[in-house]
């Protein structure tokens, strides 16, 4: 197949799959702000998908890891052929999907990365894979830092409900403030949060386009991305949060826990730390899997509240089970597209038939920005702030009770 074409077709298989990137992980910033009732659905997909646009041309630490680091560069450039890359993206997308179909707040980042490993293997050997980089970069910030956002996320809401509450003057009992603000709060945590996942996120692809030029020859090795690639995957990752993953965002606003606007504030600040951190240290982070974290932490933290651990145990299935299944499907389309022309066009037609069959039985049961979250009413009547006509009422009720006291004397 001429090198250009497939190339062209890396290309576009890359932008779709930043796009499911971007459906896949809305939920991290967002679910939460909706689950509250903080920001309306269709508003806070808006939102994050400018914020993701913005956040994508703010870094390219991360695309550098990818494009130069995990997989090796030999003496005669990378090891791995375009064909290559495509197998490895097709068994990203393909995993990203189902898990979408699912419901499950996967791992977007490890599936691109074990699809590409898995490719890599195939097609090149053990030895393409830079496995201290897969170490260092990958795999120990997947258990480091969901332990930590969640551990922050927890010690956040602990403090944001100890500070809010108050004493009553007569009996000395503790009662709860009024903590309708952290809805507004939300408003600027979930922003943050939408900003470093395009700091993050949307790197990888843009690691991967800059890897499929270089082992073209089309650019040269250990370079970063140009600038129309940033401007592209910025695009398609904003494209699909704006799409909305309402599947898990269900999952993760209510799947895991019943979240309050203060919880809501907590998991979102923890969350948008540990992404901003790991960003400028050049790791490839699994925002959902921080994000997750996040929100449990926060649930743990607040009195009463209820963490589902069975859902929370699916949830952790999905990481481990993502990284090595992406790789075996990269591999299996690897394998078939190793044997010339014939096999990258079964690859392409196969791939196109499971992404319709997903999306035609995902239509079956259809979530939507209107069934999302199905308590969405009674989530922001739990904090909604006293307006006028409320006050009023209370006024009046306070002179009733007066003059009943009155009365009986």
């Amino acid at each position: 197949m001429d090198l250009t074409l497939m190339v062209a077709l890396v290309i576009a298989l890359a932008l779709f799959f930043d796009f499911t990137n971007g459906f896949h992980d809305t939920a991290n910033a967002m679910a939460t702000p909706i689950a509250t009732g903080a920001i309306k659905p269709k508003n806070a997909v808006a939102l994050a998908a400018v914020l993701n646009l913005v956040g994508a041309f703010l870094s390219t630490e991360v695309a550098k890891t990818i494009s130069g680091g995990i997989i090796r560069e030999g003496e005669g450039g990378i090891q791995i052929t375009p064909v290559m890359i495509f197998a490895g993206l097709l068994g990203a997308v393909i995993w990203n999907l189902i898990t979408w179909l699912l419901g499950l707040p996967s791992s977007s980042s490890h599936a691109l990365f074990g699809g590409l490993i898995g490719a890599a293997i195939i097609g090149a050997g053990f030895g393409s894979v830079d496995y201290s980089v897969l170490l260092s970069k990958v795999i120990l910030p997947a258990f480091i830092a969901p332990a930590i956002a969640l551990s922050v996320a927890y010690l956040a809401t602990r403090l944001a409900y100890s500070i809010t509450r108050r004493h009553d003057q007569e009996s000395g009992d503790k009662l709860p403030r009024k903590r309708g603000g952290f809805r507004y709060a939300q408003i600027f945590s979930s922003s943050l949060v939408a900003l470093a996942h395009g700091t993050n996120d949307a790197q990888k692809t843009m690691g991967v386009i800059t890897l499929v030029l270089i082992s073209a020859g089309s650019q040269a090795v250990g370079t970063g991305p140009v600038f129309w690639v940033v401007a592209a995957c910025a695009i398609a990752i904003a494209a699909g949060t704006y799409a909305g993953g309402w599947r898990i965002i269900r999952t993760m606003g209510t799947g895991l826990t019943d979240v309050k606007p203060a919880q809501g504030f907590a998991a979102e600040t923890s969350t948008a730390a540990a992404i901003l951190t790991s960003t400028h240290l050049g790791m490839a982070l699994s925002t959902t899997q921080v994000a997750s974290g996040s929100v449990i932490g926060s649930g743990l933290g607040r009195k009463g509240a209820e963490v589902r651990w069975g859902t929370a145990r699916r949830i952790a299935g999905g990481w481990l089970l993502t990284l090595p299944a992406a790789a075996v499907m990269g591999a299996a389309a690897a394998l078939l597209a190793s044997t010339g022309p014939v096999g990258v066009t079964i690859d392409g037609i196969l791939g196109l038939a499971i992404i319709l069959f997903i999306f035609l039985w995902s239509r079956r049961n259809r979530v939507g920005h209107d069934n999302a979250v199905s308590n969405i009413d009674n989530a922001g009547g739990a904090v909604k702030i006293n307006k006028r006509k409320s006050r009023s009422q209370g006024r009046a009720a306070a002179a009733r009770n007066t003059k009943v006291k009155e009365t009986s004397k």
